[in-house]
This record gives C-alpha cells, structure tokens and sequence, in this order.
C-alpha cells in the first residue's frame, strides 16, 4: 500500500510541477500591450490626451519616429491646448476593441488668442489653416511644460501621467511632426498559482519519497525466518572472499547506489524548483489586486474643486525654469550680454542689470551684480490662475553662504512666451516673510488699487520714497517699520543732508524721485495682507551755479562710467534704481509695513543744462 501511495504522490507532485513551470511559460500571459499608427497629413504638430494615455493603467512608454528633429513634451492639457492657439495638428484615439490608435486633424478657429487671456478648448472647423509654407511656433523650451525630451531622448520616453496631461510631439513647429508612434502599457503578468504548484509538487514529491523509503524499510524487516525448526545444519566451509581492485570499486553498484542516486535527483530538483518560485509574481495577493512595477506618477499639484484656479506652475515646473533663468544670466553676467540678458529679464531688474554691465564694460573693478542662483528653492508662490499674463515667486536659497536669498519675482506674458524676471531683490537679514498658500494651491494676485490693504500697491512705492525724501517729517512715515530697515539709513534723509552738505558753493545738489515705470505687483498672503514688489527712481542732480565753475567727478566713478565722462560745466544727473519688496498688512491692522528686500544701484547718468 505504501508504494501504491508514493507511486500516486509522485505522478500527482509531476503534474503541479509541470503545471506549475507551464504558467510561467506556455501558458504566461503578455507583459505588455502596444498600440502604433502612422500620422497622415504631415501634421506640424500632435497631441495625445491623458485619457488616451491612461487607456490602460501602469506607466505609458511613448516611441516617436519618423522626422529629423523629434521633440516630446508634456503640460497641462488646458496649457497645452491655449499655447498651439491657432495652429493645426492631430490628435490621437485609442480603439479599445480593436487596440489600435486613430488619428483626427484638428483645425482651430481663427478667433483663439494665443495671447492668452484664457485658455480654450479648441473644435474642428473648416476654418482656413495658417500657410503650410509659413513659420509656425517652436515648442522647445517652453516654460510651460512640465517635462521635455528632444533628440534621441524623445525617440523612446516614459512617464505615468494623469487624465488632465497632454503630450505634444513635434519638430521645430515647422516642418512636420514625427509621425510613427507606438504607446506601450505594462500588463500584470503574474501567475499566482505558479508558486503554489511548484512547491506544492516539490512537498508532495518528497513525501511520496518518503513513502518509498517507508516501504522499502518495511519490505526489508518482513523479510527472514517465519518459525524455528529442527537441528542446525553444520556449516559449509567459507571460500576466500574475492578482493575487487579499487577500478572497480569506484564505481558502486546495486540497490543500495540506485536509492542514492534516486535521492539526490529529488532533492536538487525540488531546491531548484523551490528557489525558482521567490518571485512575488508566482504568488497570489490576498490583499487586493497584483501590484505592478510602474514609475512614480505625475502630479500636477492642482486643487480638486472646480471653483478654484490652478497655481501657475508646479515646483518641479519652476526648478526647472529658474535653472534655464540662472544659466542665462550667468552667460550673461560673464560676456556683459545686454541682449542675451533680455531673453529673460524684464523691467527694473533688466534695467539695472544693463546698467551694471555698460559700467563693467567701462570699470574694470566694478563688482558684478548678485548672481541669480538655480536653487534650493526656499519659497515657492505661484499665482492661482489660468488666464494670462502669469506670475509667480520664489525665494532661492543659493548656495554661496555669503550672498543673502534672494526674492525673484517672473511674469509671464502669453502663452508663448517664457517668464521674465522682473524683480530680483535681496532679502533684509531679519525680513520674516508672513504665513503664504502652499504651492499647490497658489496664491491671488491683489489689485494695485486695493483698498483692502494698509496702502494700496500703487501707493507703496511714492509713499516709500517721500520717507526717504523727508524721514520723520513724511506724511506716511509711521505706515512703515523703520527696525530691520537697512536701506533707509544707507540713502534715506540723513544720506542725503550729508551729501548736500559737503558740495562746494560753486554747485547745487537736490534730490527727486518717482514711481517706477513698472506696474506693482501683489500677492495676497494668508492674513488677508500681500507682498507687494514695486519700484522707485531716484535722481540726483548736481548743478553748476557759479559761471565758470565746473563739476568734476571721480574718473573711476559709475556715474563717469555710464556718462562717458567725469566733467561738466552745465550739471549732471544721476538715476538710481530701487527694486523694493514689501509686506503690507491688510487694512485696520495695527501692524506696518515691512521692507522685506530691495536691490538698487544706479540705472543711467546724463549731462543736464
């Protein structure tokens, strides 16, 4: 009976073996599904919406051929859609029952404005189509994108993007997209009764064997002498026992060596067997669904009700912009590349940046200014909006332990365009920036006439300057915290009483100043206040008041530098410019307003009569 057991438990340990290996390989589901098709048309560019990508769960691998130049890039499908504007392209579908991909061309209506005062949702039309022949926008370097691949990166890329993502291929925005692409999703390949059966076969191989043994060791005690019976027979001389040479004996023989090597044979089998079903994919998962491999998703950090606006960009989004910002400046910085510069500075901050540059160009010794650093980000604060033009600001650490943070604030106009940096401030040693929205929400840009605040934004700059005019004796002078404040003293009213003070009688010096020509800019701060950024001008004017008198300036002055000459006998006048940021606490409130950062320095120089 017990050979007929170990008999049955190998032939049923030899089928959930073989069904077992059968999983993992006749029998192995696919490990992924793809879907192709070939663009017609020439398209200049192409759109897949999330929803196609996310036709199948797990990480999508995007593989793109068929032009020259290849680029990839993915954003928000609402920043994707207001940036092409007026442009042609195709959009791709994925046919579920068939697996396929399909593509539809998508001509908008002429009346999008790729200016961007909102995105819109774009519709096929018979409308007429730019020119083939005509330059259309180039989608490399965007700063709307969340992530970009050019060149060979954009051949194969991979990402796990949600619904509300698009991607858009492309080439240069003039000659035709790439137009051979294949989107392939991972599939749950596990066999989870694999690893069961294997070692379940294993287990139950090793205890028919033992069986065997069992049998065999029972069959061997059964064997001999049932009963006793008469007298002995005497005993037979013994021959000389036949010695075998050690040839011979190397090489065993008989039962016993059979069992050995039936023995070996199921151990290491069943060891290989054992070690083969580790994998978690040959297990079942008691806990829900087989977990798959995929990468970690994108997020695009945006608030779940639909009444609430998205913030302007993610904080990968800005670390990606402010280091394009901070290797465009540094080029800039060391070639005195007044246009490069203008590619991604703007107003006050451009201003003073050219002006330091034609000083340079002229002074050998004069220090450049703060260099913009690409990070750590320590302040993100995007505008909550969909509309244009967009702004947001950021606090970048540096990593120069002797340079202070600086608070840098960009704006971008369109859609199209890329954020200009146009204010770039140090910020005060004890400036305490107050309690602000978290990135992923971001934060509203307040009016310049506001009333809500303590001043409104347009009045933080002129009422500044009047203090520095007048200190004690201004109208607004107690609106604003004087503790903390370094720029007050360094060219405030008793800067200036000093400086008058020592021009000889031959001259006249005065002072006057007024808001800059760029437009403040306010950002709410969770107790109802704002930061405000705005700017100044302040001009220094000396005189001549004596005939044949003459001003005479230092020869390795700024002011020599940028004038192109260190005398005159009529006057000259100094412009300086003041990039300010503040905090203003709302309205009623007991608090003042704090200079939070500034940069100054002096912006142009002209000879007055």
């Amino acid at each position: 009976m017990r050979f007929v057991l170990a008999i049955v438990a190998f032939v049923v340990a030899a089928v959930m073996i073989l069904a077992g290996i059968a999983q993992r390989t006749v029998f192995a589901p696919p490990a992924q599904v793809s879907a192709a098709t070939t663009v017609s048309g020439e398209p200049r560019f192409i759109v897949i919406d999330g929803a196609v990508l996310n036709s199948h769960p797990g990480q999508q691998t995007l593989y793109v051929d068929g032009a020259k130049n290849e680029l990839v890039a993915y954003g928000r499908t609402a920043d994707v859609t207001t940036w092409l504007g007026d442009q042609s392209y195709a959009t791709l579908k994925y046919d579920a029952t068939t697996a396929s991909l399909t593509s539809k061309n998508v001509t908008p209506s002429p009346a999008v404005d790729t200016s961007g005062t909102a995105p819109s949702t774009t519709a096929p039309t018979t409308s007429s189509t730019p020119s083939a022949d005509a330059k259309g926008p180039n989608p490399a370097g965007s700063d709307l994108w969340l992530e970009e691949f050019d060149g060979t990166d954009a051949n194969v890329t991979r990402m796990n993007v949600p619904n509300n993502i698009s991607v858009i291929i492309a080439s240069d925005g003039t000659a035709p997209a790439p137009n051979q692409i294949r989107i392939v999703w991972p599939l749950d390949a596990s066999t989870p009764w694999a690893g069961p059966l294997i070692v379940g076969g294993g287990a139950l191989l090793i205890v028919g064997l033992g069986l065997y043994l069992w049998g065999l060791y029972a069959l061997r005690r059964s064997r001999g002498p049932r009963r006793k019976g008469g007298p002995k027979m005497p005993k037979l001389p013994k021959a000389p026992k036949y010695k075998p040479s050690k040839s011979i004996e190397a090489t065993p023989k008989g039962r016993r060596s059979a069992r050995r090597a039936m023995i070996a044979v199921p151990v290491v089998l069943v060891g290989a067997l054992g070690l083969s079903g580790c994998s978690g994919d040959y297990w079942p998962h008691f806990g829900g669904t087989t977990p798959m491999a995929t990468s970690t998703p994108i997020t695009t950090e945006l608030p779940k009700s639909k009444d609430v606006q998205p913030p302007a960009v993610t904080v990968p989004q800005l670390e990606r912009i402010m280091t394009k910002i901070s290797a465009s400046a540094t080029t800039a910085d060391a070639k005195l590349d007044s246009k490069g510069i203008a590619t991604r500075f703007t107003g006050p901050a451009l201003q003073l940046r050219q002006a330091n540059y034609a000083i340079r160009a002229k002074k050998s010794n004069e220090p450049a200014l703060p260099a913009i650093a690409a990070g750590p980000l320590a302040l993100t604060l995007p505008q909550a909006t969909s509309m244009w033009p967009r702004v947001v600001s950021t606090v970048v650490q540096g990593s120069s332990k002797t340079q202070a943070p600086q608070a840098i604030t960009l704006v971008q106009e369109t859609p199209r365009s890329n954020y200009l940096v146009t204010y770039a401030v140090s910020l005060e040693p004890k400036a305490k920036v107050p309690d602000l929205a978290p990135a992923a929400i971001g934060a509203a840009v307040v009016p310049p006439d506001s009333k809500l605040l303590l001043l409104p934004p347009q009045q933080v700059a002129a009422a500044y300057g009047d203090i520095l005019m007048k200190g004690p004796k201004s109208t607004y002078f107690n609106l604003f915290e004087a503790q903390g404040d370094t720029l007050r003293p360094a060219v405030g009213l008793e800067y200036k009483t000093k400086k008058k003070a020592a021009i000889p009688k031959t001259a006249s010096l005065t002072f006057t100043n007024k808001v800059g020509a760029s437009d403040p800019i306010a950002m709410a701060t969770n107790d109802s206040g704002a930061i405000v950024w705005t700017s100044l001008e302040e001009f220094e004017t000396t005189k001549v008041v004596e005939a044949g008198a003459e001003i005479t300036l230092p020869a390795n002055s700024q002011t020599a530098a940028l004038l192109g000459t260190n005398s005159s006998k009529t006057g000259i006048q100094a412009n300086y410019g003041y990039q300010l940021a503040f905090y203003v606490p709302p309205a009623g409130s007991d608090q003042k307003i704090t200079l939070l950062g500034f940069a100054q320095g002096l912006v142009s120089a002209k000879e007055v009569q």
